[in-house]
């Protein structure tokens, strides 16, 4: 794995788990017991802190590429073995 296919691999990883915790730690203004005229109780309250979460969010992603890029670098799985085309008989196996 090359510098620039670990970055985006990093990159990926970073966006999907910043969508899973972004609902982490959120008070809504419901729990709060005051609702901002015009919004929603279900809107956060002004005390969301985005950079706990990215920070959070940073560590975790760093976690799971670390894993990832490990069994890519290790070659226990290689392209052969997610070439589902070959797999299912769409095509041959060579590229």
């Amino acid at each position: 794995m090359g510098i620039v296919t670990g970055l985006v691999v990093y990159a990926i990883v970073w966006f999907m788990s910043l969508f899973l915790t972004l609902p982490f730690f959120v008070r809504t203004q419901g729990d709060e017991g005051e609702a901002a005229r015009g919004t929603s109780q279900s809107a956060p309250a002004s005390s969301f802190n985005l950079r706990r979460n990215l920070l959070i969010n940073t560590a975790i992603a760093t976690l799971i590429w670390a894993v990832i890029a490990g069994i890519i670098l290790s070659g226990r799985v290689s392209i052969e073995d997610i070439n589902l085309f070959a797999l299912f008989g769409m095509g041959d196996s060579t590229y």
